[in-house]
């Protein structure tokens, strides 16, 4: 079943034949001695009355006559169909849809919360009406489930620091194509109901409770390991620096074990937490 606009009556011409019917049938009743000609020309015009339907911005009406789909009236302002229509209607308006915190199962197993929020609209009424009991309902149901399997396909976080674990899409440094598969599967779930998304993010992401101060400390302590790294990767290219520069304008001839001496040094220098206090030898290396 496919949407189709309905068409309808001018309002204010309805409005008027249907007031100058009712009132001739008033006038045609008190004048003469015969009130049939006048119930005649009064029941219709009360007929007509009965048949407006006022129709505001971003709204629809879906009509039906017992039980067969008639039409969606999208129309603004005053229009008459028939009265003997059922009407209903529908808000075309967008609508934000917060979702509560969710508590599932990542990719890894850890637990998470997670939540989302949704904008969406009616985008086919005929679907909407007749498709699902209750489509607001059916897309927060819906919401929830998508939500639900897209934290058990992605891990939270990366759990190791190589370079193709960079590489791999998590649900707190991925959080573009993230909500673009979010997106996705609901515009995919929803069309059944002809919902149709404007926007959806993750809105709410983090451990769980129970594991939330454990993985912290996992975070901080890859933090420290990085930051090591780095300067570890900085210290030794400084001191393979100086000793180019050392050989190269031939200051001084290090042998081997002088060499070492003054990487060692060096090092510790330069990897220390805090500022190195030097201590001049006197003396040589040799005996």
């Amino acid at each position: 079943m496919n949407e189709k606009e309905l068409g309808t009556e001018s309002g204010a011409t309805m409005l008027g034949l249907g007031l100058l019917l009712m009132l001739a049938g008033g006038a045609l009743s008190a004048g003469l001695n015969n009130s049939l000609p006048g119930v005649i020309l009064f029941i219709p015009g009360f007929f007509l009355i009965l048949g407006f339907t006022v129709i505001n911005p971003n709204e629809a009406v879906v009509a039906t006559f017992f039980g067969d789909y008639q039409g969606t009236i999208k129309r603004n302002g005053l229009s008459w169909v028939n009265p003997l229509f059922k009407k209903k209607k529908i808000s075309l308006r967008a609508r934000n849809l917060n979702g509560q915190k969710l508590k599932v199962n990542d990719k890894l197993g850890n637990p998470i919360e997670i939540a989302a929020v949704v904008v969406w609209r009616v985008g086919d009424t005929v679907k909407a009406c007749f498709e699902v009991d209750d489509y607001v309902k059916y897309v927060e149901i819906q919401s929830e489930a998508a939500v639900r399997h897209l934290a058990g396909i992605y891990a939270y976080d990366s759990m190791e620091d190589d370079d193709l674990a960079a590489q791999e899409v998590t649900l707190r440094d991925g959080s573009g194509k993230i909500n673009e598969m979010l997106e996705g599967e609901l515009t995919e779930r929803l069309s059944r109901a002809g919902i149709e998304v404007l926007e959806a993010r993750i809105s709410h992401l983090a451990y769980a409770p129970e594991i939330a101060g454990a993985m912290l400390q996992r975070q901080q302590a890859s933090a420290v390991v990085a930051a090591r790294r780095q300067i570890v990767n900085g210290a030794v290219g400084m001191v393979d620096m100086a000793l180019a520069m050392l050989s190269e304008k031939q200051i001084v001839e290090l042998d081997e074990e002088r060499k070492a001496a003054m990487v060692s040094n060096l090092l510790v220098v330069l990897c220390g937490e805090k500022a190195a206090t030097p201590i001049l030898n006197a003396g040589t290396l040799y005996p």
